[in-house]
């Protein structure tokens, strides 16, 4: 990738932009009002955006490895307090994707320093799915369903938080958990029963 070709990037976007809408800069500046908080994975095959079809202003991202929500990262939480309490939005999206690294990383028994906190999340989600997965033979096929399990449990920490408890409550907010298939390019909606799951462990995490 030559840097300098960036900015020369850059500067044809804009004028594409101000060709189609003169006033665009101008109006997309004013404010933000996405309706949709989407969290997905660091990788760099998988653009929010781009593989969505939306526009600017329309979806507030956060991306980390392997599409995390631990309680215990403040950067995951403040994206939810912010999204849900001062923008709004009415869908948190979450999205991981087949032959994920981060996933892949986690199946493995390997030190990976300083990310071997980050990957034991993952390998929480192994453990707590564990019968499931063993009864699955072919790796490649564990490896992707281990992919939609993750994406199942961060739905459900992201269910935890008071934020998403009130607002759920409040407005009837919705949570989604996707899985982008790199191979075809296709988005693909988990249909997750959260009521089924919820109903079990809500006793325990109920706040609101």
């Amino acid at each position: 990738m030559n840097i300098a070709q960036i900015f020369t990037n850059n500067q044809q976007w804009i004028e594409e932009k101000l060709h189609i809408d003169a006033a665009y800069f101008k109006n997309l500046s004013k404010s933000q009002n996405p309706d949709i908080l989407y969290i997905g994975c660091s990788d760099s095959r998988v653009s929010a955006e781009e593989l969505m079809g939306v526009r600017p202003g329309e979806v507030f991202v956060h991306r980390n490895i392997a599409n995390m929500v631990p309680n215990t990262d403040l950067s995951a939480m403040s994206v939810i307090n912010y999204a849900v309490t001062n923008l709004k939005v009415n869908h948190i999206v979450v999205c991981g994707h087949y032959y994920c690294t981060g996933v892949k990383a986690a199946m493995q028994s390997a030190d990976m320093g300083i990310l071997n906190p980050w990957l034991r999340n993952i390998r929480d989600v192994y453990r707590i799915h564990k019968d499931e997965l063993a009864s699955i033979n072919d790796e490649e096929e564990k490896y992707k369903r281990l992919v939609e399990l993750n994406v199942q449990e961060q739905c459900v920490n992201v269910l935890k938080t008071s934020d998403v408890q009130k607002a759920y409550k409040d407005r009837h907010l919705t949570v989604h958990g996707w899985v982008f298939d790199i191979h075809s390019g296709k988005l693909i909606d988990l249909k997750i029963d959260f009521d089924k799951i919820l109903e079990s462990i809500m006793e325990i995490y109920r706040i609101i």
